[in-house]
């Protein structure tokens, strides 16, 4: 079969992920990123349960393991720094994993083994630029770039986050986009410069403040910081995505006097430094692809950072996608030809029926508000998060799971298909 002219918008997780599987069987993939390099920075992730098998049939698990991050478990501390729970990593094949698990790693580092691994089987990647139009003509898609080029390619896949331009494109202007936020919650992420103490582990420590709001700080270097601030508010509806400026404020203005290390945090945060700000929403789409046009990672089914399941959800979804482009198009051969549109598809219908048991599981319940406003609502209060810290301390007491319980790791009735067309 000839290879197939695959444009995949977004040079993250899922896009490199995908770029992987479908440069590595002959397909001819080029990768559009609208930063000017790639983007190898971002806080810590993981991967879980299927995400972690489709890195091992990538190949990529020493590459992997000689970056993860040496987080040893999560520790709640109240406002004075002492700790109140602990839920330490779990060993190597000892059931579902903690909150820190084995395989924590960097965006970047991620990012980056996925791109030279790539790159490696023949993806071009094109930085600073970006799709401007595309319209699907029935046999191709003609793209004009915002660099004034334009190409045709067999299939266009939108990688582009979670306010993903693509999914707009591909549904129309008048078609709801599937975004769907998560009433008022936000997180903002950075680094900040602080040498590891005496005496200090590589934990997740966590702390909560009455007013639904809280900090937690990792760190995979001695030198610095990974600092998360979230919480639940309604400072940032009026405040433009992207005014940084704005967004820092609204953030300090929430923490104000939130206790522990707050003052340090936000003094830290009104720096120029690597500030990052999401609201936090779902992606619910009926379907991930019209005519040429497919969505993959948080593009077609963002499952928010409250699950644990964002990276390991992109990297399945890209796996499945490949193996049924694979399966319903072949692997890609220098014989000259065009595809018909049929077994394409076959492919994004596959993905369809294969992956969605998949995400309705990991989606399943996070914009139930009942559910969220019972654990805001006791984060709220001063009684509510004593509360909280006896329910640490017994849990911790017990070496009860806690990732297991609050994140979506467990995908039950549900088997990740092989793909011997991958191989």
């Amino acid at each position: 079969m000839p290879a197939l002219r695959v444009l995949i918008s977004g040079g993250g997780i899922a896009g490199n992920a995908l770029a992987f599987w479908l440069s590595k069987i002959g397909h001819d993939i080029t990768v559009v990123e609208r930063f000017p390099s790639l983007r190898d920075t971002g806080l810590q992730l993981d991967l879980r349960g299927h995400g972690i098998e489709v890195m091992r049939r990538m190949g990529l698990e020493e590459a992997f393991r000689a970056q993860v991050a040496p987080e040893q478990g999560l520790q709640l501390v109240d406002r004075r720094g002492r700790r109140r729970g602990f839920f330490p990593v779990n060993p190597p094949g000892e059931g579902v994993q903690n909150f820190t698990t084995e395989f924590e790693i960097m965006r970047g580092s991620m990012c980056r083994i996925l791109y030279d691994a790539a790159i490696k089987h023949g993806a071009k990647f094109v930085f600073g630029t970006s799709i401007k139009t595309l319209e699907d003509k029935g046999d191709s898609v003609a793209v004009h770039f915002a660099d004034d080029k334009a190409d045709s390619f067999d299939i266009v896949v939108g990688a582009d986050g979670l306010h993903s331009r693509t999914r707009k494109m591909m549904l129309g202007k008048s078609v709801d986009d599937g975004l769907r936020p998560l009433n008022g919650l936000v997180s903002g992420y950075f680094t900040m410069p602080r040498p590891m103490q005496e005496g200090e582990e590589y934990c997740a420590t966590v702390y909560v403040a009455p007013g639904s709001r809280g900090l937690m700080i990792r760190r995979s270097d001695p030198k610095f910081w990974q600092v998360y601030i979230g919480g639940k508010t309604d400072a940032l509806n009026d405040v433009p995505k992207g005014d940084v400026k704005a967004e820092k404020a609204a953030l300090a203005k929430m923490m104000q006097g939130a206790g522990w290390e707050t003052e340090n945090v936000l003094a830290a945060m009104n720096t120029d430094n690597d500030f990052y700000l999401e609201r936090m929403a779902l992606v619910k789409l009926g379907r991930w692809y019209r005519g040429r046009v497919v969505l993959v990672g948080d593009a077609a089914w963002c499952p928010t950072a409250n699950t644990g399941m964002g990276t390991t959800s992109a990297m399945v979804g890209a796996y499945i996608l490949a193996g049924e482009i694979a399966r319903h198009c072949g692997r890609g051969t220098k014989e000259p030809g065009t595809f018909k549109s049929e077994g394409i598809t076959k492919a994004f219908d596959a993905l369809d029926t294969k992956f969605r048991p998949f995400m309705d599981q990991v989606q399943k319940g996070v914009d139930d508000e009942g559910g969220a406003n019972i654990a805001y609502t006791m984060m709220s209060s001063s009684l509510g998060i004593s509360l909280l810290y006896i329910i640490a301390g017994v849990a911790s007491f017990f070496k009860l799971n806690v990732g297991a319980m609050m994140l979506k790791e467990q995908v039950k009735d549900w088997d990740l298909p092989d793909y011997k067309e991958l191989s």
